[in-house]
């Protein structure tokens, strides 16, 4: 339908219905534009939608290639005020590449807008829906995403090593929507979309309120929450970010992994190293998963050898007087049922984040330990080393360290004789450790990162004796995006954790060496998944089990931290074989009390884990 409006108030010039080019000429096959850097003239397109910075607009004659996105991005402030959605119009322009990082991909544009025509106003504005078979809209394209890989430079691992081998710009290669996720999201660039029954996978992603989602389609990795779960070579490429609303209207700010949220309908953009959804307006929650917690661990300890539980908890950037004790408090006594011990990670010293020399954590200890006793009648203790001032790395200042809180009841130390910060603690014969407990370390492997604390223990009645290892490897700072221009994408830290493993697991090999029927337990925040390599490394040299294997969690329960668009695996617990030949399927269980959480009710961004286990000498 037309209508006919005056040309001055339109600032517009009506034209005829003619093309010389179309829009899937300008996108191509493949991520670059074959017509970047040049001019065009004649482009007839159908506007689907504006923004604070331009308006997206449709080919009017789709070609049936599902390579070429029919939709493109027309950059200018001024060109669409007196558009709307639902005009067609012609016009004259340039082909730009642009992007804000070189670690992004770039988004191809419609710049420089010249001969701006009015056709039409009133046009019908579908949405491709998302998760069918379309026809007519963008041609017949199934729209449904790959599950599994991103991009073919990944070489079907986008956690292999080594990575950063090529860039998307670099090759540009052909798109293969049906095969890769990123050719997918890439071959509907521009495109305004419909996604259905839509899920969120955790809580905001950022300050800027986007939110992580998938919609009425095949998902691989999808847990029992309604989340997806990263597994070996498997990322989850089918998921995509919410991004700003182009009405102005904010994203929902108490949103939790598995809600529901009402359909949305907005526009594929590359933004900020991910493919988004800017919706035209924001979505709303409509229901949320029951119960809002998991329930208590059923594992729990008899206070002898047979039957100790040991629990492990990164409780990020633990300092005194937190706010945060009574949920971390609750979580230990409640859910975790008060474990024998407990390895913990990120306990800043007695001043926080003050960067003032201090690094004795005593306090921070005391006011979790005293808090435990509190509510448990358990006179809780505590082990740790003091690090070197500003040597772990962490919040400068924090002094962030591992420690272990244990049930003086039940367990003690074997021998004590605790190590200083620059002590390097070694097995010695019986075996046994030169301190106790004692650090691993071997400058520069761990340099500006946490030193694993290696502790011996026995029970009170002398039948059980078991080595402990409290890992808290580099992080994933300098990490590209999984979406980004290196591909595989940059794994920020590998190297450090690899050469991390292969110290770790050295120790923990001579331990074994001494006495193959040892009870070793190494647990802690690997900052890795158990498919990747240091994890691989680690398990190959130490002799160590995977606990999560041993004890039969579905691989897709198998996470304790929400990133991006997955839940993840980043805390673990290995055991010697002397502890797993008695594990079942019910002696290790990961709580997930802040990955369901709301983010005001979360006591931490890693989730605990608890288990039950024989260390009674053999």
């Amino acid at each position: 339908m037309k209508f006919s409006y005056p040309l001055i108030a339109l600032g517009l010039i009506l034209a005829p219905l003619a093309s010389a080019i179309t829009v899937a000429d300008i996108t191509g096959n493949k991520y670059l534009s074959p017509l970047s850097s040049s001019t065009f003239t004649n482009l007839t397109a159908l506007v689907t939608a504006k923004g604070p910075n331009g308006l997206w607009i449709r080919s009017t004659t789709p070609d049936d290639d599902e390579r070429t996105s029919e939709s493109v991005y027309l950059f200018n402030r001024t060109v669409g005020a007196n558009l709307t959605a639902g005009d067609i119009i012609t016009l004259d322009g340039s082909v730009t590449e642009y992007r804000t990082s070189p670690a992004y991909l770039y988004l191809t544009e419609v710049t420089n807008p010249r001969n701006v025509r009015l056709v039409s106003r009133g046009n019908p504005v579908e949405p491709v829906v998302l998760g069918a078979r379309t026809s007519g809209i963008i041609g017949g394209k199934d729209v449904r995403p790959p599950t599994e890989q991103y991009s073919r430079l990944d070489n079907g691992d986008v956690f292999g090593v080594p990575n950063n081998l090529s860039r998307i710009s670099q090759v540009n290669p052909q798109l293969e929507p049906t095969k890769y996720g990123m050719d997918f999201w890439e071959s509907l660039s521009g495109e305004l979309v419909a996604i259905k029954h839509v899920t969120a996978l955790g809580r905001q992603a950022n300050q800027f309120g986007d939110q992580w989602v998938y919609g009425n389609w095949t998902v691989t990795g999808k847990n029992s929450r309604g989340g997806l779960t990263v597994t070996d070579r498997d990322s989850n490429p089918e998921t995509i970010v919410v991004g700003a609303p182009l009405d102005g209207t904010d994203n929902p700010s108490a949103v939790k992994l598995g809600d529901s949220l009402t359909d949305i309908t907005g526009i594929v953009q590359y933004n900020f190293g991910f493919y988004s959804i800017l919706p035209l307006t924001a979505p709303s929650v409509t229901s949320s998963r029951s119960p809002a917690l998991p329930p208590p661990s059923e594992i729990k300890s008899n206070g002898r050898c047979n039957r100790l539980s040991v629990g492990s908890y990164n409780i990020e950037n633990f300092t005194p007087g937190n706010s945060r004790i009574p949920r971390v408090v609750d979580h230990i006594a409640t859910y975790l049922r008060a474990p024998s011990v407990i390895f913990v990670q990120e306990i800043q010293d007695n001043s926080g984040a003050t960067n003032d020399g201090i690094v004795d954590a005593n306090l921070t200890l005391s006011d979790l330990t005293e808090a435990l006793q509190e509510r448990t009648g358990i006179p809780y203790s505590f082990v740790d080393v003091d690090p070197v001032n500003n040597a772990d790395g962490g919040q400068p200042g924090g002094n962030i360290r591992n420690a272990y809180l244990f049930n003086p009841n039940e367990v003690r130390l074997y021998k004590p004789n605790p190590g200083t910060s620059t002590d390097a603690n070694a097995v010695l014969s019986g075996p046994s450790l030169r301190f106790n407990p004692g650090r691993i370390d071997m400058p520069p492997v761990f340099a500006s990162s946490r030193k694993p604390l290696v502790a011996q223990w026995e029970t009170l009645d002398g039948k059980g004796n078991f080595f402990t290892v409290n890992v808290h490897w580099t992080s994933k700072g300098g990490s590209t995006s999984l979406q980004g221009d290196p591909r595989p994408p940059v794994n920020g830290g590998i190297e450090n954790r690899n050469a991390q493993a292969n110290v770790t697991g050295s120790f923990i090999a001579q331990i074994l060496a001494h006495d193959r029927n040892a009870a070793v337990i190494a647990a802690g925040d690997f900052n890795e998944f158990a498919s990747v390599e240091p994890l691989e490394r680690f398990v190959q040299i130490s002799g160590l089990q995977d606990l999560d294997v041993v004890s039969g969690i579905p691989e897709v329960e198998r996470y304790t931290y929400t990133f991006g668009s997955s839940q993840q695996q980043l805390d673990h617990m290995y055991v010697s074989s002397s502890i797993a030949r008695s594990v079942g399927p019910k002696d290790f269980e990961h709580v997930h009390l802040n990955s369901w959480a709301a983010e005001d009710d979360d006591a931490s961004d890693h989730d605990p884990s608890v288990a039950g286990m024989n260390v009674c000498k053999r």
